[in-house]
């Protein structure tokens, strides 16, 4: 069953990732809600950026359906 985004919970955290990327989800362990991570080594505009790319993750289902994120990224990027 896919939810609206307005009907889908998910969380924000900001932590150093000790990696270079300012954004990540992941799935809860009950499989319906996400944490959105951001990475406090980046300011407030690559924070926004990456909020709004992986919440585009969120929208599409991206972490359903054995899709693979070497194909979702593109995708994503070009905004399919």
């Amino acid at each position: 069953m896919t939810l609206p985004m307005e009907e889908r919970d998910y969380f924000v955290r900001v932590l150093p990732f000790g990696v270079p990327i300012p954004a990540f989800i992941r799935l809860n362990p009950d499989g319906i809600t996400y944490t959105l991570y951001l990475n406090s080594e980046y300011d407030f505009e690559h924070w926004l950026d990456g909020y709004e790319h992986e919440v585009m993750h969120i929208a599409n289902d991206d972490m359903f359906g054995g899709k693979d994120i070497h194909e979702i990224e593109p995708q994503l990027r070009k905004g399919a």
